[in-house]
């Protein structure tokens, strides 16, 4: 009996990191701490494969949006200015939305229309951007194609090839 109550303390304890301890915005207004929503069906690469690109496209139950080369949906962060050489998103919301790196300045991609390029991160990273929108991964993502992030706190969304948020 003690051991199943240690494993259901455990369980809760990660799942309330991974949510942000809270429904509610964090009091700085970078939205870690809201629970994610229902991911839905995982979302495949537009060829079935995983690929060398940084940005590809994928479908998913909100349409066609970007996602990594192995699938894994990108975030944009309304918090964020757009064109910015910086993102708004630190310390623990960057624990809950990893940014999304590359190891070139300019990140190769299939089928994104939108302007991809790279800014430096606080640690000399470079963060690949859409459209001059940092990108962010999320830590309740746990398979291609997961979408849990989306509408996060009103301020996370996926992004259309063009590079435009996705709300709907």
């Amino acid at each position: 009996m003690r051991i199943r109550h240690a494993a259901g303390a455990a369980a809760l304890a990660l799942l309330l990191a991974l949510a942000g301890c809270s429904g509610s915005t964090s009091p700085d207004g970078d939205g870690t701490s809201a629970s994610p929503s229902d991911p839905g069906p995982s979302a495949e690469p537009t060829d079935g494969a995983s690929s060398d690109a940084a940005l590809m496209l994928a479908e998913s139950p909100l349409g066609e949006i970007v996602v990594d080369g192995q699938g894994m949906t990108v975030y944009m962060f309304d918090n964020d200015t757009q064109g910015a050489t910086t993102s708004a998103c630190t310390g623990q919301c960057l624990a809950n939305w990893p940014i999304v790196t590359s190891d070139s300045a300019t990140p190769a991609v299939e089928g994104v229309t939108g302007t991809v390029a790279t800014i430096d991160s606080p640690d000399g990273q470079k963060q690949v951007t859409l459209n001059g929108w940092p990108l962010y991964y999320f830590v309740g993502d746990s398979a291609a194609g997961d979408t849990a992030g989306q509408g996060v706190n009103d301020v996370w969304w996926v992004l259309s090839a063009a590079g435009e948020k996705i709300s709907g």
